[in-house]
């Protein structure tokens, strides 16, 4: 069992940063890959970073691209989401989630933590 806690978020001005953490805990046998996803009010969980816990590559979106940087701590089983030059509309619930490589999808979830960018 695989367990993931997100922390970090809060309020932040447009062109500021914010820097977000996810520990993972459970079995250090198994490697697994790690993911961000995040949530604004009515709408859809959208896509934002992931790494590959086996061998570091890492993936974007489109829209945050440039801006934000996914890194891990493997030593202390830690995901980290640098966020620069946030924008308002990167505002959301932002979600920590982990898988297996050989799961097709992400099921362990974080508990979310708040991200708010005034305009």
């Amino acid at each position: 069992q695989v367990q993931v806690v997100e922390s970090g978020g809060g309020l932040v001005q447009a062109g500021g940063s914010l820097r977000l953490s996810c520990a993972a805990s459970g079995r250090t046998s198994n490697t697994y890959d790690m993911g961000w996803f995040r949530q604004a009010p009515g709408k859809e969980r959208e896509f934002v970073a992931a790494i590959s816990w086996s061998f570091g590559s890492t993936y974007y979106a489109d829209s945050v691209k440039g801006r934000f940087t996914i890194s891990r701590d493997n030593g202390k089983n830690t995901v980290i989401l640098q966020m620069n030059s946030l924008k308002p509309e990167d505002t959301a619930v932002y979600y920590c989630a982990a898988k297996k490589p050989s799961s097709g999808s992400y099921n362990y979830w974080g508990q979310g933590t708040q991200v708010t960018v005034s305009s």
